[in-house]
């Protein structure tokens, strides 16, 4: 392994999985390096599976390793739902203002001992020649009442973290990437990525 493409488009998730994966002996690039590789579409029915399904068809097509994330937020109240379509959870290219909005209006009214919550990732590696390793990251929480902070993406401003008393978006970011979901997915992937390096 001397590259690995991170499969997303995604800026804000390309600067946070860098910056958690630290320093690695090889080098590290996103689809925006590849001007004419298509967004692969995630319709799979779990995370892992959409995981997979991005991180092959990108290793395949580029003849190279890469790494894709899934992410969903579990809302205990909303049988956890948003899960697997918690990016696309007010419609197709909704916002992430929009995805807030409606979550925070679906929970109006409910108590802060319903709001009970969890951020799930799945991490898929992929290899040129069809090999896939998964690595995965959970983190507990509750829904606040409304937005706070302007860290970070997504589900930040609303998913608030019990040890902290802060929503994810008024964490430091070097706080969110110790305890986060995403954080414990990226370091559990480092492994696999730094054994793969080991033994090629």
């Amino acid at each position: 392994m001397k590259e690995l493409v991170l499969a997303t488009n995604n800026q804000h998730k390309v600067r946070e999985i860098i910056d958690i994966l630290g320093k690695l002996p090889i080098t590290v690039k996103s689809l925006a390096d590849f001007k004419k590789m298509p967004e692969v579409v995630e319709d799979g029915e779990t995370l892992a599976q959409n995981a997979v399904k991005k991180a092959s068809t990108v290793a395949m097509r580029l003849n190279t390793w890469a790494m894709a994330d899934d992410t969903g937020l579990e809302v205990d109240y909303l049988a956890k739902a948003p899960g697997v379509y918690s990016a696309r959870f007010a419609g197709i290219n909704c916002t992430y203002e929009d995805n807030n909005k409606k979550l925070l209006k679906l929970l109006k009214g409910v108590p802060k001992k319903d709001r009970t919550a969890r951020f799930r990732c799945v991490i898929a590696v992929a290899g040129p020649e069809g090999s896939i390793e998964l690595a995965q990251g959970c983190i507990e929480g509750v829904i606040a009442q409304k937005a706070a902070g302007d860290k970070g993406f997504g589900y930040d401003p609303i998913f608030v973290v019990a040890k902290y008393k802060k929503s994810f978006a008024q964490l430091d970011s070097r706080i969110k990437n110790v305890i986060s979901h995403r954080g414990q997915a990226v370091r559990n992937a480092k492994k696999i990525i730094e054994r793969i390096c080991r033994s090629s």
